[in-house]
């Protein structure tokens, strides 16, 4: 084992007993041999019961090279507040680069937790259903699905234009099903940077940011590397990332953000849910050529691709 891995777990295992014994009972270990824990941060206000489960894992080179790979739990949190506080937290790890700091982000949930008026939830407190019995780790049985934005050391100290630069997004036609709609969006990315901007463009629209849940997925193919970086939310529909980044992957679907939004019209649809939401990303990525048997005859072909007008967030 190198210097550097043997100094990384030293102080993982301090920050561990530290973090323990201060949150007692807040503290939860799923997985101590795969550095997997979860804290269940909680408003300190008596009247208030909001909590926001924070699911972390340490890998092996943080904290000298890499933050903790997490993901933010509550049915609450969406859109622009789950945007800010993630904003918050990698600005935390930018600024205390190799140093432990998964104290620093419990206590800034807290702050937010705090500085956030629980009266400003009612209007947009989200109404879940039903979670199926195999779905209810889904979070720990697929780790394509907790690696979040946080990227290397590299990622937030250069950043080339074309990175800044926010693509263009399209938008698919809405599949209605027992008065809950179905809507994909589709952006190209070609870096974790770009996924974030168009999130934030896409809460911009309060048709958008009012659905009662954003789904989103995005894979990104290194060419160098010959790898890929992807992520998955479920924005409160248990299970639901997983499985749209699990249909672009079947697609082969590379350099692409799809976010698939529900508005939710009071009646339980059961696993027809999951159907419509990955039959609006497929329609989205076919109709856009960004599935593997429409890329191929595009490349050989040489042609320009046909060009449709955006339609607008269906309202």
């Amino acid at each position: 084992m190198a210097c550097s891995e043997e100094d990384n777990f030293q102080k993982q295992i301090d920050e561990i007993e530290a973090l323990s014994s201060i949150y007692g009972e807040e503290w939860c270990v799923i997985d101590e041999a795969a550095k997997i824990f979860c804290i269940n941060v909680s408003d300190p206000s008596e009247q208030s019961k909001r909590t926001i489960c924070l699911q972390v894992i340490f890998p092996p080179e943080y904290p000298t090279a890499a933050p903790p790979i997490y993901q933010l739990n509550a049915p609450w949190l969406r859109g622009q507040d789950r945007l800010a506080l993630a904003n918050s937290l990698e600005e935390i790890y930018v600024q205390n680069l190799g140093d432990s700091i998964l104290y620093q982000w419990v206590e800034k949930i807290r702050d937010f937790l705090t500085s956030k008026p629980e009266s400003a939830d009612a209007g947009i407190q989200k109404i879940t259903e039903e979670v199926e019995a195999d779905e209810e780790d889904a979070f720990f049985t697929d780790s394509q699905c907790i690696q979040h934005n946080l990227m290397n050391i590299s990622d937030f100290t250069s950043e080339s234009s074309e990175d800044e630069e926010l693509p263009p997004v399209k938008h698919g036609e809405p599949i209605t099903d027992r008065r809950s709609t179905f809507q994909a969006h589709l952006a190209p990315v070609v870096h974790p940077k770009q996924v974030k901007r168009v999130l934030a463009k896409l809460y911009e629209n309060k048709k958008i940011a009012s659905a009662t849940h954003n789904i989103y997925a995005y894979r990104i193919y290194c060419e160098d590397k010959q790898t890929y970086i992807q992520d998955c939310e479920d924005d409160g529909e248990t299970a639901a990332g997983r499985r749209l980044l699990h249909l672009m992957q079947i697609l082969d679907a590379r350099n692409v953000i799809v976010v698939v939004s529900r508005w939710y019209g009071g009646i339980l649809l059961g696993p027809d849910r999951f159907k419509h939401i990955n039959n609006s990303a497929r329609n989205i990525l076919v109709e856009e050529n960004y599935t593997n048997s429409a890329v191929e005859p595009t490349k050989q072909m040489g042609k320009n691709k046909r060009v449709k007008k955006d339609k607008r967030p269906e309202h």
